[in-house]
């Protein structure tokens, strides 16, 4: 029997994690600090090693082909493994550390805490980049198959092994024009269900806890548009003197006031809304990824202490 020798090139693997990240030889090379044709020559050789061609030309475009787009994650994972291992043990070379993190965030957490952090990074690491995702609409695995390294806001339902630490907690409120009826007098129960409500959900739900806790009075709200965002919620309102919705106090303070509006405490008990940041065990250990976690923390007591 004839033995097979392999010979294997770590560096493929990272340069196919970039051609599969960008879907683009030249993003690829750009990411990476390799000229185009280097790229062109790599993404050869990958396509030789796996008898696969990865990446396929459509209209102005390149698109991965099904088996790219199956490895990816495993390529992805294996690519941070790597770093891991090969980091080294001294102290980190912030100037020096060239990493593109990404961050899963609502755009509460992006627009509230974002600016804060990504002036500590420049400032400390200017070659680092902060890539932020839009929560998914549905259950995603992000952490777990590496295309996420963070996330971090109201995190719903992770995979068991996530590590996940609670940041601080937020609460909501009622936000309106100042010219809307309920931003003079008493704010009852009922005043708050007889409004036009706009509700924010990237799923497009039409209820939530505001919903529960009228409910249990006997009582129901008109939902008259749902809105995917936060900061669509709030663009409307400045918009509309005749709708009313809730956003997170602390995350969303100075953006009301710029906008002019004004804010209400409920006279109704809602559930705290707890920021927590979560990560998978793999980067527990990784010290950028600790530095980072650490810097997310500073940006989370900087914005958002009550």
């Amino acid at each position: 029997m004839r033995s097979v020798h392999v010979k294997l090139d770590l560096n493929l693997l990272v340069a196919l994690d970039a051609l599969l990240e960008e879907s683009s030889v030249t993003g690829a090379a750009d990411r990476l600090g390799v000229s185009e044709p280097a790229m062109s020559r790599t993404l050869g050789r990958i396509r030789r090693a796996v008898e696969d061609p990865v990446l396929v030309r459509a209209g102005h475009a390149m698109q991965p082909t099904p088996r790219a787009v199956a490895m990816r994650s495993e390529v992805r994972a294996l690519v941070q493994r790597a770093r891991c291992v090969l980091a080294p043990a001294g102290e980190l070379d912030l100037q020096a550390l060239k990493r593109t993190f990404t961050l899963c965030a609502n755009d509460a957490m992006v627009t509230s805490v974002g600016d804060h952090l990504l002036s500590c990074v420049e400032d400390e690491a200017p070659q680092v980049t902060l890539r932020f995702l839009a929560e998914p609409a549905g259950d995603h695995t992000g952490l777990r198959d590496g295309s996420i390294d963070l996330e971090m806001g109201v995190l719903g339902s992770l995979a068991p092994e996530v590590h996940t630490e609670v940041l601080t907690t937020d609460h909501s409120v009622l936000v309106m024009r100042a010219d809307h009826p309920l931003a003079t007098g008493e704010l009852s129960a009922e005043r708050v269900a007889g409004a036009r409500h706009i509700v924010t959900s990237r799923r497009g739900r039409l209820t939530g806890p505001l919903d529960d806790a009228l409910a249990a009075l006997g009582l129901s709200r008109r939902a008259a548009v749902a809105a995917p965002t936060f900061a669509a919620t709030l663009l409307m309102l400045a918009n509309r003197h005749d709708m009313v919705g809730l956003l997170p106090w602390r995350q969303y303070r100075t953006t009301v006031h710029n906008l002019g509006l004004i804010t209400r405490e409920l006279p109704l008990s809602l559930p705290p809304l707890q920021l927590s940041l979560a990560w998978h065990p793999r980067d527990d250990a990784d010290p950028a990824h600790q530095w980072l976690r650490s810097r997310i923390r500073q940006s989370v007591r900087a914005v958002l202490t009550p």
